[in-house]
């Protein structure tokens, strides 16, 4: 056989290799780390917007929880993965907005270790309490916490829900004592059986406890009240002005990730936002569809991160 006739082999050898590979490759699971619990917001969304992802990708998706205090088991995991769009991560304004000035030394970067897919929603958030703490409202609240020095736990779902109550404890003069947990599911367990009196929870949430009378609200985080508890006047309504955080969740893959493939996965988050029952079941649990680009996404992430660092520093929050 002449050296020509070898060189045809060669390279087909070569394409059917790698051809053999992209295959593989494309029948792999897709691994969507989710910072939380099983029942959380983010784990919510997840399992809502998959199916429909699953499909458009025709690649099975398969959420895995790695819950920790503030997202950050998950969110390393992810930073640290290949970028071969076998993993991704389900992120929130805490695991990358917060998060990069709250801890001193995070364990990554929520800009140069990402990249932004999608935001899938917004949602302001519910300050929750166990029935049984005094009062009816944030005034009230902060009366019974002046009188009761370093006796009110408020339960840490995550590092969003940390900055707002911190934020709002400096702007009311008053003290609480934060209590880390893994997610939202057990923090709100810890607020119904009064383990922590306090919680900034997510309508999603708090909503079936507070109609239930298993917790009663104090106010809502947004500068609108929320559809799912409109007799729940927001913080900024009593009289804390321009008092306004908001919680989102996105899709993220680990830096370096092809963009085609980035851009595949927009798609079909797209498509999925789009479809009908997820529309209506994001509108139940009152939350506000997004579905922004890659690029758009990424300006919300890096907006945020610069707003939630002037806040942290000048309100001189403790840092982890």
């Amino acid at each position: 056989m002449n050296g020509m006739v070898w060189g045809y082999v060669l390279a087909a050898a070569v394409i059917a290799v790698a051809s053999a590979a992209a295959s593989a490759q494309s029948q792999r699971p897709v691994r969507v780390l989710v910072a939380s619990s099983p029942g959380g917001p983010s784990d919510v969304q997840a399992r809502l917007l998959t199916p429909k992802m699953s499909e458009v990708l025709s690649r099975t998706l398969i959420v895995d929880n790695r819950p920790s205090a503030n997202g950050l088991l998950a969110t390393e995991i992810c930073s640290k993965a290949e970028p071969d769009g076998a993993t991704i991560c389900v992120g929130n304004s805490g695991t990358h907005a917060v998060n990069a000035t709250l801890y001193l030394k995070l364990p990554y970067d929520p800009i140069r270790d990402f990249v932004p897919v999608s935001q899938f929603s917004t949602t302001g958030m519910v300050l929750a309490a166990n029935p049984k703490l005094p009062g009816n409202t944030v005034q009230q609240l902060a009366a019974h916490a002046k009188s009761n020095p370093g006796n009110t736990n408020i339960a840490i779902a995550g590092a969003t829900g940390q900055l707002a109550g911190d934020a709002l404890w400096a702007r009311l003069g008053i003290k609480m004592n934060n209590v880390p947990y893994k997610g939202s599911s057990p923090s709100e367990m810890a607020v119904v059986a009064g383990e922590s009196q306090l919680a900034l929870l997510t309508p999603l949430a708090s909503a079936a406890h507070i109609n239930s009378g298993r917790m009663k609200a104090y106010g809502i985080t947004s500068s609108k009240r929320h559809p799912l508890l409109p007799n729940v006047a927001t913080v900024a309504e009593q009289g804390v002005s321009g008092y306004d955080f908001q919680f989102w969740n996105g899709l993220f893959a680990p830096a370096k990730t092809d963009k085609n493939q980035v851009r595949a996965l927009y798609k079909a988050v797209r498509a999925a936002l789009d479809s009908p029952e997820v529309k209506n079941r994001f509108a139940q649990l009152g939350l506000v569809i997004v579905g922004n680009t890659p690029e758009e996404f990424a300006q919300v992430v890096k907006t945020d991160l610069q707003k939630f660092r002037k806040i942290i520093l000048e309100s001189g929050i403790t840092r982890l």
